[in-house]
C-alpha cells in the first residue's frame, strides 16, 4: 500500500471507516510506511506486529458490539485512528525511556490519557523521541538521535516533544501526544508547520506521565489541523483520579469582546517584539508583520502590551527554584549515574541543589506578585498573540551555545504554565530570505478557555490555508473535506443560557458589566423578528426600554444581542432585573426563539414608542446634542 492510499487527517480516517474501510489494511499500511519512510530519529520504539495485532483485535471487539458503522464511530470517535506517544508517557507493557536508557522501565499500566484514547478507539503506532527527561526546547538532547525540522535537515525540530511533532508533520500519523512544561508542545509545532495544542494545566490528567515539573506539566496534542487537535482534546480531557493535580473545569465556548463588529476580539500583542536571526539570513520579523495584518483582516483589534511582567515570569522557570521539581524526578539517577544524562540536562537539573526551601517560597512570592500584573492584561485584551519562537536555530547554533539558545526559544512560552493559562500554536507563514522555514504564532488565553481557543484556531487556520506539515495537502483540498455523519467534537464548554438583551445590557451600555462579570459571552448581534415594538420606559435609572410583541404587520425588527450566560450565574443575574422587566421568550430574525427581556404591559401605557429608531442604541444617540 502506498502513502497516497492512506488517510491524512482524523476526519479523513473516520470518513474512510464510515465508508467501510478495513482497519487491518489501513493500519498495517500505516505501520509499514512508518518503518520505511520516517525521518531520522523520530521513534524510540515502533509498535511490533504483535503489539499492533492486539490493538486490532480490540477494534474487532468494538466493531462486533456496534455493527452499524455510524453507531460505532459515535461510540468510539477515534476508531482505528493511529497516533504517536511521546516516550515519557506510559503504555502498558512497553518501555518508557524518557530518552535515557538507564532510566528505562516497562510500564505496569497505561497513562490515564492513553486509556481515554484507547477507549475512543485510537491505535498507538509508536513511542517518539524527546529531549531527555523533557528538559529542553531544542530537540537535540537525546541519545536516540536528533530529529530535524521536516523543512530543513540543518535546523532543529524543536523540543522537547521533537519526535511527536515531526511524526505528524511528515504525515506518518494524524495526531500525536506530547507534553508541555515550558513550551515543548508549541515550539516543535512552530518549527514543523503543524498545530500544537497546550491545554489549561490539569484539564488532561497526567497520571502515568513521567514528570518534568509536576505542578506545571501538561499533556499536549500535535495535529495537522486545529479541528483535529480539538477533537482529540475533547476525548482526552476530564478528571483523573490518579493525578492529584487534575483540575478539569470547562470554560466558555467562544471568545468575545465589546469591540465592533461582533466576533471581533481585542488581541494583545507584544509592544516591542523580539526576534533572533540565528543564521544571519532567516528573519521572522516580516512573517510576524504578515500575521498581524491577517489578524486585522479577520476584523480583530490589535492592542500593543508591555510583556515585561510575562518575560520576568518566564525567567523564573529555569533561573528560579522550579528546576528543583525536575531534580525530584531523577535525584537517585543523578547521584548514582550522572554520566547517563545528557550534559546539558545534567547541568540544568544539577543546578537545583543550590536552592533552599526558603528560595522555593521566595520564588512563589515573586510569582504571585507578577501574577497580579499579568492578570491585569486581560482587562485590555481578550486573547494574546505571540510568535511561537523568536527564531529558528541550526544544529550548529545549539551545539555552540546549548543553554543560551534553549533559554532564547522560551521567550514567548515559558510563562504560560506558571500562570495556568492555555495556548494554541498555529502555522502562520514562512520566514523571509534564506531557507523557507515555517513561521508559527501562538494564541494564549486565560484558564479554561480551551474550547474558545480551539474555535479561534479553526478560523485562523482556515484563513491561512497553509500546507499541512510537508504533506503538500491543504485543508481546502476537497479530499480533506469529506462529510461526516458524526462531526468532529469540540472540548467541553460550560452550559449556558442564550439570553437576548435589548437595552442597557447591550455592549458598551451602562449595565453590560452585569453580564461580563458573570462570564457571559457575546454570541450574536442580530434583530428580533418584525413583530415587536420598543418603548422608552419613564423614570428608570439608567434609562431602559421595554419590548412588546405585537400582531403581525404592526411591528418591526429591533436590534438585540444574544449573550451566552453561564447557567450557574443566571439566577444572580435575574435578581438584578427590576420590574416591570422580566424574562420571557423572544423571536429572532429567522425564526429562532430564545429567552430575552420583555416588559409587563401595564408599564407601556404612556411610554414613548421609539420603534422607528430600530433599537436602543440609535434612540440614545438621537438624544445627544
Amino acid at each position: 500500500m502506498s502513502a497516497t492510499d492512506l488517510p491524512l487527517t482524523i476526519q479523513a480516517w473516520l470518513h474512510a471507516y464510515a465508508g467501510g474501510a478495513d482497519p487491518r489494511l489501513l493500519l498495517a499500511g500505516c505501520l509499514a510506511r512508518a518503518r520505511r519512510d520516517s525521518p531520522e530519529s523520530v521513534w524510540i520504539h515502533l509498535a511490533s506486529d504483535a503489539e499492533l495485532e492486539s490493538q486490532l483485535q480490540a477494534l474487532e471487539v468494538m466493531a462486533r458490539q456496534h455493527p452499524d458503522r455510524h453507531a460505532l464511530l459515535e461510540k468510539h470517535p477515534l476508531f482505528g485512528v493511529p497516533y504517536a506517544v511521546k516516550d515519557n508517557i506510559d503504555i502498558e507493557g512497553v518501555a518508557t525511556t524518557d530518552a535515557c536508557a538507564a532510566y528505562s522501565r516497562s510500564a505496569a499500566k497505561s497513562a490515564g490519557v492513553v486509556k481515554r484514547l484507547q477507549a475512543a478507539g485510537a491505535v498507538w503506532l509508536g513511542k517518539t523521541n524527546l529531549d531527555q527527561f523533557a528538559t529542553g526546547l531544542v530537540g537535540t538532547r537525546s541519545p536516540y538521535g536528533k530529529p530535524a525540522s521536516v523543512f530543513s535537515p540543518g535546523h532543529i525540530s524543536g523540543g522537547s516533544s521533537s519526535g511527536s511533532a515531526v511524526a505528524v508533520a511528515a504525515g506518518l500519523v494524524p495526531f500525536a501526544l506530547g507534553t508541555d512544561t515550558a513550551g515543548s508542545g508549541r515550539v516543535p509545532a512552530g518549527y514543523n508547520q503543524v498545530v500544537g495544542l497546550k491545554p489549561t494545566p490539569g484539564r488532561v490528567g497526567a497520571s502515568g506521565v513521567v514528570p518534568a515539573c509536576r505542578s506545571l506539566d501538561c499533556v499536549s496534542v500535535f495535529a495537522l489541523s486545529a479541528a483535529d487537535a480539538a477533537h482529540v482534546l475533547s476525548l482526552a480531557e476530564g478528571p483523573d483520579e490518579d493525578d492529584v493535580y487534575s483540575a478539569f473545569a470547562p470554560g466558555p465556548a467562544v471568545l468575545s469582546s465589546g469591540v465592533s463588529p461582533p466576533g471581533a476580539l481585542r488581541i494583545g500583542v507584544p509592544a516591542a517584539p523580539r526576534f533572533t536571526s540565528f543564521d544571519g539570513v532567516t528573519d521572522f520579523a516580516p512573517a510576524w508583520t504578515q500575521a498581524l495584518e491577517r489578524a486585522r483582516e479577520l476584523g480583530h483589534q490589535l492592542v500593543p502590551l508591555d510583556f515585561t511582567p510575562l518575560h520576568r515570569i518566564a525567567e523564573l522557570l529555569y533561573t528560579g527554584p522550579w528546576v528543583a521539581e525536575r531534580y525530584c524526578v531523577i535525584e537517585d539517577l543523578l547521584t548514582s549515574n550522572p554520566e547517563a544524562l545528557d550534559p546539558s540536562v545534567r547541568a540544568i537539573i544539577g543546578s537545583a541543589t543550590r536552592y533552599s526551601a526558603a528560595d522555593a517560597f521566595k520564588g512563589q512570592y515573586t510569582l504571585q506578585a507578577l501574577r497580579r500584573e499579568a492578570q491585569a492584561l486581560w482587562s485590555q485584551a481578550d486573547v494574546l498573540l505571540v510568535p511561537t519562537a523568536p527564531g529558528h536555530p541550526r544544529f550548529s547554533d545549539v551545539a555552540a551555545e546549548p543553554l543560551l539558545i534553549n533559554a532564547t526559544l522560551g521567550l514567548y512560552t515559558n510563562f504560560v504554565n506558571l500562570l495556568g493559562w492555555c495556548a494554541l500554536a498555529l502555522p502562520s507563514g514562512s520566514a523571509s530570505l534564506g531557507a523557507r522555514l515555517p513561521f508559527g504564532v501562538t494564541f494564549i488565553a486565560p484558564p479554561r478557555h480551551d474550547a474558545a481557543l480551539a474555535a479561534l484556531g479553526r478560523t485562523w487556520q482556515e484563513q491561512t490555508d497553509l500546507p499541512l506539515g510537508i504533506t503538500g495537502a491543504r485543508l481546502s483540498d476537497a479530499a480533506l473535506q469529506p462529510a461526516l455523519a458524526q462531526p468532529l467534537r469540540s472540548p467541553a464548554s460550560r452550559p449556558t443560557l442564550a439570553l437576548a438583551v435589548v437595552g442597557a445590557h447591550l455592549s458598551g451600555m451602562p449595565l453590560n458589566g452585569q453580564l461580563r462579570e458573570r462570564g457571559a459571552q457575546l454570541a450574536l448581534a442580530t434583530t428580533t423578528s418584525d413583530c415587536y415594538r420598543l418603548f422608552a420606559l419613564p423614570n428608570t435609572a439608567p434609562p431602559k426600554p421595554g419590548l412588546m410583541r405585537c400582531a403581525e404587520g404592526e411591528g418591526r425588527a429591533i436590534e438585540v444581542e444574544v449573550w451566552d450566560v453561564p447557567l450557574e450565574h443566571v439566577g444572580s443575574f435575574l435578581a438584578l432585573v427590576p420590574p416591570p422587566l422580566g424574562l420571557g421568550s423572544l423571536e429572532l430574525a429567522g425564526g429562532r426563539w430564545v429567552h430575552g427581556f420583555i416588559c409587563e404591559g401595564h408599564a407601556l401605557a404612556g411610554a414613548r414608542d421609539i420603534s422607528a429608531h430600530g433599537g436602543w442604541r440609535a434612540y440614545m444617540r438621537s438624544l445627544q446634542p
